[in-house]
């Protein structure tokens, strides 16, 4: 089928956008190809068409849950056969799914990088007619990469099991046979965000054929990116939610500071909604999942204003009309930093992207390198106590799977909790464990009463009815034993709300007719190995000082461009990105500076680099501030610094300025 009259016929576009077709048309051919777009650029359309347009099934690793299940609604909304395999569905249910993509009646297959590792998804898999694999958010497979997730390097695993006839326009959709002519299975790999060191990573840890890039700018016209410079970030960020009272997000660093703010701005700045009873709400990993579920969607229907987050809220959130981001923390790399302040502005209007920055910032970015990356003896020590927080002898242990309370941990063994993730990290990095710091494990439920006396029962609200009704019809045995339940798929057979539903489940729970054990993101620890002697754990360099070498250049980076108040922001994080000979965004809190300043004196531009120049030759260090307090007009300064930096004759480091 014509992609183009697919594209119409499924999704009502006439045409596609920036790169969509060029990348599409290359899947289509049969070649690895790895697409760089910006947040909002699309994406998804660039496999959910060729899938369309190829004869088999396209599977699709993402990460994200939500996002799966919110594209698989819309797919077979419009007519498309899609499905997706997540947590909390049982085995026999995970069967049957993959039986069906077997029989060749599913398009797409959504299915999250864990999985790709179980003996039931790797039989299965053999036996499917696949045209080509998606994988999004594929700088997770980069060990450069700013959010490295072990999981992905099962991908290329599986690529090396699937081998089938090269798909085309004519092959029969009928799964392949042994004895065909055999080629790898092709692999699109997406992501919003790659420096050119993790583009090269990508395609090397996905074993493309060849290198294949098909990229667009990651400029955003409409997007003016700001660092304010404040001591009082509190006073500052209620003045900007005051000026622009639009949606919004702003993103801090722990779950405590979020519920803090977020109580803050409720006191300090007035709902300015009919009918809002308050302006902001809180969100981080820990919150049960109903009352996350609750105050995105509130968030999302502008029933609150602001959003106050850790960095777990915004992955696969599709609100357009974000007016402003704002970080009241430095994020550790550019890469988080752009793909957090990308969510604001995604309609095309204009929209800001605030980092606040403190005179204290930079030390405490700093600070975060060694709390990253701990002293192997520390790893080791960890490693230790693992084993006897759970009792495990030497050589015993493997494949064992334990809840992890990291507050009785550190209570146990006195450590911070800090110190002890960054452990687990590098511990799951090299192969001694698994640590899933929010699994998302889904809900179980059983019900405490016979079907006889759940018969007689006459009392209980017109929710509790339709509930018990849709568990009954939903699910079997449950008179028997627990059994995962999906709360969304009761909500939408009851029709009622994910909120009331948890209640009315915890009501049923307190009625003793029913034991319910609610979602839960209680971490979980799975022991890859037989345990072994602390003192006998191998941390590679790869694993630890290349990666901490890379986080440390990453925090540099950041302060970098907190501090570099004369070149244009837009500019420093697109040349970050590779994106060189950029223009000017003209509208970032550096640009903005440079219209309306007063005019030049008689002095030069070649004055001022003199007068910079002759402060540098010391080969010393000096502060961007002893350079803005040099005796010549500020805008000259400015331009005299960019025009160094462009020619290589000063570089920066941090917030200093050093002689080449």
């Amino acid at each position: 089928m014509n992609y183009e009259l697919i594209l119409k016929q499924y999704w009502g576009y006439d045409s596609f956008r920036g790169v969509q077709k060029e990348i599409i048309e290359s899947i289509l051919a049969g070649k690895d190809t790895l697409g760089l777009m910006p947040t909002g650029g699309g994406k998804s359309l660039c496999f959910q068409v060729p899938a369309m347009a190829l004869p088999g099934l396209t599977i699709v690793i993402t990460p994200l849950i939500a996002l799966m299940k919110d594209q698989v609604d819309h797919l077979r909304h419009q007519g498309v056969n899609a499905t997706a395999i997540y947590s909390g569905m049982s085995r026999e249910e995970i069967a049957i799914v993959l039986d069906n993509c077997i029989l060749g009646s599913v398009k797409l297959l959504y299915i999250s990088p864990e999985r790709l590792a179980s003996d039931l998804f790797q039989n299965k898999v053999r036996k499917m007619n696949i045209s080509f694999i998606t994988v999004d958010e594929a700088h997770c497979i980069s060990q450069w990469g700013y959010d490295f997730r072990p999981a992905y390097l099962e991908i290329a695993k599986i690529r090396a099991l699937l081998t089938t006839q090269h798909p085309s326009p004519n092959t029969s959709s009928s799964p392949h046979k042994g004895g065909q002519e055999r080629s790898p299975i092709p692999i699109l790999a997406l992501t919003a965000t790659a420096t050119p060191l993790v583009v090269d990573d990508i395609q090397d840890r996905l074993l493309f054929s060849e290198k294949n890039v098909i990229g667009m700018s990651f400029a955003r016209e409409n997007l003016a990116y700001v660092v304010r410079h404040t001591d009082d970030k509190l006073s500052e960020l209620v003045h900007i939610l005051k000026a622009i009272p639009q949606s919004a997000i702003v993103y801090v660093r722990s779950r405590k500071r979020s519920k803090e703010i977020a109580e803050f701005l409720n006191d300090k700045i007035s709902p300015d909604t009919h009918g809002t009873q308050k302006i902001a709400t809180f969100y981080h990993a820990g919150l049960e999942p109903a009352i996350k579920d609750n105050r995105q969607e509130s968030w999302q229907n502008d029933e609150v204003r602001i959003m106050v987050a850790t960095n777990a809220f915004g992955m696969g959130i599709d609100k357009a009309d974000v007016r402003i981001v704002i970080h009241m923390d430095s994020p550790s790399s550019l890469e988080a930093y752009f793909q957090e302040a990308g969510r604001a502005g995604r309609d095309g209007k204009k929209a800001y992207a605030v980092l606040l920055h403190s005179n204290n910032d930079d030390s405490r970015l700093r600070k975060r390198i060694i709390d990253t990356y701990p002293p192997k003896e520390f790893i080791r020590e960890i490693y230790n106590q693992l084993a006897y927080f759970y009792q495990i002898a030497l050589g015993y242990g493997y494949g064992e799977t334990h809840e992890f309370s990291i507050e009785r941990f550190c209570t146990a063994y006195r450590h911070f909790p800090t110190h002890v993730e960054a452990a687990l990290s590098i511990l799951s990095q090299a192969g001694y464990i698994s640590y899933d710091a929010d699994p998302n494990n889904a809900a179980r439920l059983r019900f405490l009463i016979d079907r006889n006396e759940l018969y007689r029962l006459q009392e209980g609200s017109k929710y509790e009815t339709a509930v018990i009704t849709a568990l009954l019809r939903a699910y079997g045995g449950l008179f028997v034993d627990y059994c995962f339940i999906d709360e969304s798929r009761i909500a939408d057979i009851t029709g009622i709300d994910r909120n009331i539903l948890y209640q009315t489940l915890k009501g049923l729970h307190d009625k003793h007719i029913i034991s319910f054990i609610p979602q839960r993101s209680t971490p979980l620890i799975t022991f890859t190995k037989s345990r072994e002697d602390g003192a006998d754990i191998i941390i590679s360099e790869e694993i630890y000082e290349k990666r901490r070498e890379q986080f440390k250049k990453n925090i540099e980076a950041v302060i970098t461009y907190t501090n570099d108040n004369y070149r244009c922001r837009s500019q420093q994080l697109l040349e970050y990105f590779g994106e060189k000979d950029c223009e000017p965004c003209h509208i970032c809190d550096v640009c903005r500076a440079e219209i309306g300043k007063e005019p030049e004196s008689d002095a030069t531009i070649e004055d001022a680099m003199n007068l910079i120049m002759e402060l540098l030759a010391d080969h010393k260090a000096h502060h961007v501030n002893d350079i803005k307090h040099l005796p010549i007009n500020s805008n000259l300064i400015g331009k005299a610094l960019r025009k160094l930096l462009d020619e290589e004759e000063v570089y920066m480091d941090g917030s200093s300025v050093i002689k080449c």
